[in-house]
C-alpha cells in the first residue's frame, strides 16, 4: 500500500476531536468507483457513498484531474471579484433544475438556512411581524439552530432550547393538515418539505409525488413559497435530476448539496418565480461561496452526470435493485420502497446491528435509519454486475438476521 494514503496519526495521543460522531471501528484510505479499501487492505462494496454524496463513485478520474488542475491554478479569491467558474456552474445547474437564481453554500444545512431567510424576508416584505413556515414531522433539514428547529425529530433538538420560532409542524403527506394550518395561521408564508424523507426512513407520501402537486396548488392559492429540500434527493439520486421532476410542478425555492460536489463540501439554494429577487446585496453571503475550486468541481460533476447518463442509469439499476429485493426477500415480511438509487428496506424489527453484520461478515457498507429501515444510497453509475454483487451480499445478511 502506498504510504502517501496514510495520515500521520499519533496513536498514543488523544484525537482531540469533539465526540459528536458515533464512528465505526474502520477507516478507509482509498476508493475506486463503488468500492472502498480499508487501511488493512480489505475491499468493501459501498452502498452508502458517504450518505448520498459520491454519486459518481469514488476517485472518478475525470473529476480528480479537474480538481488537481484547478488547485494548481487557483482555489479561492472571494466574491469581491468575478468568479467565472461560479457563473459556469450556476448556468449548468439552472439548465438542469429550471431555477433562475442560485447561491452556492458550503453545505446542505446552509442551503436550507438560505431558504429560511428567503421565506422570512418574503414575509417581512408583506408586513408580517412573525412569518411562519410549514414543515413536516419526520423531516431532517440540518443541524444549525434554525434548521434543527425546522427538523421534525425531537432527538436532534434535545438540549438546544430555546429553538427558533416560526415553524408549524404537520404530518408528512397530510394535505388536509396543511389546509387546516392555513385557516389557523394567516401569517404562513412558505412550506419547506423533502420530496422523500431520507433520515425519516425513505418515506414517501401515501399518494407518492402527487403530494407535491397538492402542495403546489395550496401554495399558489395562498401565495406561499413552495420550498423543496432536495439535499439528499437531488443530483440524479431518484432517477430524475431532482425528485420534483417526477411531476409537472416546479418549486419557488430549491435546495441541494450532497451529490452536487461528489465529496467536496458544497450546496446551493435556488429560486424561480415568486422566490426570485428577494435576497439582494448585503442580505446574504459566505466567505467560501462558490470558490473557483468548488465551482469547477460542481461544473465537472454536472457535466459528468450528463455525459455518462448517470440519471438514467440510476433509474434503471435502482428499479432493478428494488424489484430484486422484493422478489428475493418476499418471505421475510419486509417493505421495499424508494426511487432510483434511494432505497429503503423496512424490516419487521429494529436492525441497527445489521450495519456491523454487513460490514464485518459481508464487506458491505450500509446504513440503518428510523430504527428498522436499511438505507441504500449506491453510486448513480453502479453497473448491473455491481448491483448483483450488492444483492448477493445484503440479501443473505437480512435473511440470517431475521431468521
Amino acid at each position: 500500500m502506498n504510504d502517501l494514503h496514510l495520515a500521520p496519526v499519533q496513536p498514543d495521543q488523544p484525537s482531540h476531536l469533539m465526540p459528536v460522531f458515533g464512528r465505526q471501528p474502520i477507516s478507509f484510505v482509498r476508493g475506486r468507483g463503488s468500492y472502498l479499501y480499508s487501511d488493512a487492505g480489505v475491499e468493501y462494496l459501498d452502498a452508502l457513498t458517504g450518505i448520498a454524496v459520491c454519486g459518481l463513485g469514488h476517485a472518478h478520474p475525470v473529476l480528480a484531474e479537474a480538481i488537481a488542475e484547478q488547485a494548481a491554478a487557483l482555489i479561492h479569491t472571494s466574491n469581491l471579484y468575478e468568479v467565472p467558474w461560479q457563473t459556469a456552474a450556476a448556468q449548468k445547474l439552472a439548465a438542469v433544475s429550471g431555477m433562475h437564481e442560485i447561491f452556492f453554500s458550503n453545505s446542505g444545512a446552509e442551503a436550507n438556512e438560505g431558504a429560511i431567510k428567503i421565506a422570512r424576508k418574503y414575509g417581512n416584505q408583506q408586513g408580517l411581524r412573525c412569518p411562519k413556515i410549514i414543515v413536516a414531522d419526520g423531516s431532517f433539514h440540518g443541524r444549525t439552530l434554525a434548521t434543527l428547529s425546522a427538523t421534525g425529530n425531537k432527538k436532534v433538538q434535545e438540549g438546544f432550547a430555546p429553538l427558533v420560532e416560526g415553524f408549524i409542524r404537520v404530518p408528512f403527506g397530510d394535505v388536509q393538515a396543511i389546509e387546516e394550518a392555513a385557516l389557523l395561521h394567516p401569517d404562513i408564508v412558505a412550506i419547506l418539505l423533502e420530496p422523500i424523507q431520507g433520515e425519516g426512513g425513505i418515506n414517501t407520501a401515501a399518494n407518492g409525488f402527487g403530494y407535491l402537486e397538492d402542495v403546489r396548488r395550496i401554495c399558489d392559492q395562498h401565495q406561499w413559497l413552495m420550498m423543496l429540500d432536495e439535499i439528499q434527493t437531488g443530483n440524479g439520486r431518484t432517477g430524475q435530476y431532482f425528485a420534483y421532476q417526477h411531476t409537472q410542478i416546479i418549486p419557488d425555492v430549491l435546495t441541494t448539496a450532497k451529490g452536487l460536489g461528489n465529496g467536496f463540501p458544497v450546496g446551493a439554494v435556488m429560486t424561480q418565480a415568486r422566490g426570485t429577487g428577494i435576497l439582494t446585496a448585503g442580505n446574504h453571503g459566505s466567505t467560501y461561496s462558490g470558490t473557483a475550486l468548488g465551482s469547477r468541481i460542481v461544473y465537472t460533476v454536472l457535466d459528468l452526470i450528463e455525459k455518462e447518463n448517470a440519471v438514467e442509469n440510476a433509474a434503471v439499476i435502482g428499479n432493478y435493485l428494488a424489484e430484486s429485493f422484493r422478489e428475493q426477500l418476499a418471505e421475510q415480511n419486509v417493505i421495499v420502497r424508494g426511487f432510483g438509487m434511494m432505497i429503503g428496506i423496512e424490516l419487521p424489527k429494529e436492525c441497527a446491528e445489521l450495519v456491523a453484520i454487513a460490514r464485518d461478515q459481508h464487506q458491505l457498507l450500509i446504513n440503518v435509519t428510523a430504527g428498522n429501515v436499511v438505507r441504500l444510497l449506491p453510486a448513480l453509475n453502479m453497473s448491473r454486475e455491481q448491483a448483483d454483487d450488492l444483492l448477493q451480499r445484503l440479501v443473505p445478511a437480512i435473511k440470517n438476521f431475521l431468521n
